[in-house]
């Protein structure tokens, strides 16, 4: 069986568009459909996050803002420039206010056996931990930290270590 030069050159040519139609396309080669089908899908989920966000605070505002006269104010400065400022009434130590993104809101302690003050608002989730280095703001329904690191005026002085006495021999 003899091949002939026509069969060699259709088997090339077969095999040279079988290579180009399997190899890679680059970066630039996309296809329109593709295209927007990405892009459609990207303006869904930035729409399905933003509603979810204007539910989550409906459900946040119908809370009714906590009156802080009479408070005392302490102002926290926190990772990321981000700022907290809780408000504490001197005769009721159950309860703070406490301001996170131009929100106030009313958070209830909660006891606990290590000592560290804990305020939690239930309804929204927002969780508030002071120990005497830091506080934290948490967000329970996320499971994820708001704020870390943040130091009040006196928190964020730096220790300044005693100085050793010398000894008279």
């Amino acid at each position: 069986m003899a091949i002939t030069l026509k069969q060699i050159a259709a088997a090339c040519a077969f095999a040279l568009a079988a290579a180009g139609a399997c190899a890679p396309a680059s970066a630039t080669d996309t296809h329109p459909k593709a295209t927007k089908a990405l892009k459609d899908k990207a303006k869904s989920s930035k729409h399905k996050k933003a509603k979810k966000e204007d539910a989550k605070q409906e459900v946040a505002d119908d809370e009714p803002e906590p009156d802080v006269t009479d408070t005392t104010l302490a102002e926290y400065s926190c990772e990321l420039n981000n700022k907290i400022a809780i408000y504490r009434n001197p005769m009721d130590d159950s309860h703070i206010a406490l301001r996170w993104k131009n929100h106030l809101r009313r958070m209830d302690k909660v006891g606990t056996t290590t000592g560290a003050m804990r305020y939690e608002n239930a309804k929204i989730g927002l969780v508030w931990i002071g120990i005497p280095s830091k506080g934290i703001l948490l967000d329970s329904k996320q499971n994820r930290q708001l704020a870390n690191e943040c130091k009040d005026a006196d928190q964020a002085k730096p220790a300044v270590a005693a100085a050793p006495t010398e000894k008279n021999s």
